[in-house]
């Protein structure tokens, strides 16, 4: 292609040089950008003027101003479209040499701007710097998620507060906001990037004052021995505006982690607390034992003992009668954070509701022993007592160890499997009348891990056929809290291979497709 021709519009070049350098100054992006935003401007006012239907180019000197505008024609041997091709006669009057397939360059006079013109290129512009200002921000912003940045509040809308972050504009949700925290336009505030995300309106940067992370940057900043890495938070749980517990562990033994986090007479915390309105903070030595991190993070309530359940993920916590209400805390807040902190449930209660507790289980425990195996309350008792708590316990375990109890031998000891056998076999079989009652199908029963009891509950929660088993995620089957099996305890490698066994009907009928298109390749 022929080089642009000689400039065609010169008036006014230093000016559009002028306003391409302030605006780049301005909106703190490349020139270059709005320099080609002008030329598209322009390009799209001379459509407008010549008609849509050309191909009308337009070049913007970067250094001297001077623009050029014209239009593009293709030499061919019979034009079909007039506007962007010419035969190689009427084009040998523009470029003498001209031949089929060259494009010629068909200079254009200037155009004069009218007020719609004008308003579209302006518009162009706008939208251009508009795009490229928010490319700027999102580059910018994208990889500071989880910084601490500081912007002046302003303005509010619907409950969430506009921070202006000086080259961009974030957003502390309602949620994000410390409660009873009221902030004015023009207050300085500090907040957390948690995320940015790019949006048709634009990078959206939200901010949070309510996040855990916010506390751990905070502490960051005002104790030397997080920032060095000399001592780490391990966990934090908040509840924003009120109370806050944070799990510290010290990487050198001569460093006390808690006494580090408080500072001088409370001066390191206090500086935290101030910064969040008030909100007090219990710093907890970390353990990686999770019972002594659980009574740690329970501080100020004592505790007498605790009883892990590693199966439901839960911990039962005895404490003293007069310190029940301090483990509890005010509306439950004081475990609903240790909860938090520990991830684990945690449940609490007295000397006294564990022994009422205890003795309940083992009343019933014996009654359960002593109608199954048709033994007396001695016996029943004695099972309990060695720490037998469910039938298939004593059914499956080693013979020499339930004939080692006091007062037992293989004798009766081999007795007393063969009961709890013929036991679950009546379980099995009033389970198994029961699931066909309610219309389960046997299919269901094939199915390596489900027992008839867990067929039962299916059952009563409408999961009767293959595909509606194969309808469940492994969370709706076996999840500790919500799950339909959950009181089983199978596990989600169970789970997955029990939803797995009852799709793999869904995938027969394509075996055979294949095996029969793979017949025909052959």
């Amino acid at each position: 292609m022929a080089s642009p021709p000689t400039p065609s519009v010169t008036a006014n070049r230093a000016e559009l040089i002028a306003i391409a350098d302030a605006v780049a100054r301005e909106k703190l992006i490349d020139r270059m950008i709005v320099i080609e935003a002008m030329e598209e401007a322009i390009q799209r006012a001379a459509r407008a003027r010549y008609g849509v239907e050309n191909d009308i180019r337009a070049k913007l000197d970067p250094k001297s101003g001077d623009l050029r505008l014209w239009r593009v024609l293709e030499v061919v041997e019979e034009p079909e479209d007039f506007f962007k091709q010419v035969s190689v006669a009427d084009g040998s009057k523009l470029k003498a040499d001209a031949a089929i397939g060259d494009y010629i360059i068909d200079p254009l006079p200037p155009i004069e701007f009218g007020r719609i013109a004008a308003m579209a290129a302006k518009q162009v512009i706008v939208q251009k710097v508009r795009d490229a200002e928010r490319d700027r921000q999102f580059e910018e912003y994208k990889d500071r998620q989880g910084e601490i940045i500081t912007g002046l509040v302003k303005r509010a809308e619907f409950g969430h507060v506009v921070v202006d972050l000086g080259k961009a504009e974030g957003v502390i949700r309602r949620d994000q906001q410390i409660p009873r925290e009221v902030l004015r336009p023009g207050d300085r505030v500090r907040a957390l990037i948690s995320s940015v995300r790019r949006e048709p309106r634009g990078p959206q940067i939200f901010l949070s004052r309510a996040a855990g992370d916010f506390m751990k940057k905070l502490f960051a900043q005002e104790v030397p021995e997080i920032y060095d890495g000399i001592i780490e938070i391990k966990a934090v749980a908040r509840d924003p505006g009120s109370r806050a517990k944070i799990g510290v562990i010290s990487r050198d033994s001569s460093i006390d982690p808690v006494g580090a986090c408080v500072g001088m007479k409370g001066s390191r915390v206090q500086a935290v607390v101030q910064e969040l309105q008030g909100e007090k903070i219990d710093i907890i030595p970390w353990s990686p034992d999770v019972a002594t991190f659980v009574v740690n993070a329970l501080q100020p309530a004592e505790v007498a003992k605790v009883v892990m359940d590693e199966e439901d993920n839960r911990i039962d916590v005895v404490v003293p009668d007069d310190q029940l209400s301090l483990a509890i805390g005010r509306r439950g807040q004081n475990v609903r954070l240790a909860s938090a902190l520990t991830g684990r449930q945690i449940d609490i209660m007295t000397e006294a509701d564990e022994s009422e507790r205890r003795q309940k289980e083992f009343v019933e425990r014996s009654e359960m022993f002593q109608t199954e195996l048709d033994v007396d309350e001695t016996l029943a008792q004695l099972l309990v007592a060695e720490g037998f708590s469910q039938m298939e316990e004593v059914a499956y375990v080693e013979l020499d160890e339930l004939a080692s109890i006091e007062g037992f031998d293989d004798d009766l000891a081999t007795e007393l499997q063969n009961r709890a056998t013929e036991a679950l076999e009546r379980r099995e079989a009033k389970a198994r009348a029961e699931r066909r009652e309610l219309g389960v199908e046997d299919a269901l029963a094939e199915i390596e891990g489900l027992t008839e009891a867990m067929l039962v509950v299916l059952g009563q929660k409408g999961v009767k056929t293959l595909d509606d088993l194969g309808d469940l995620a492994t969370d709706e089957l076996v999840d500790a809290r919500t799950g339909i099996l959950r009181t089983f305890k199978l596990g989600d490698e169970m789970g997955n291979k029990i939803i797995m066994a009852a799709r793999a009907h869904w995938f027969e009928d394509e075996t055979p497709k294949e095996d029969a298109s793979a017949d025909v390749e052959g």
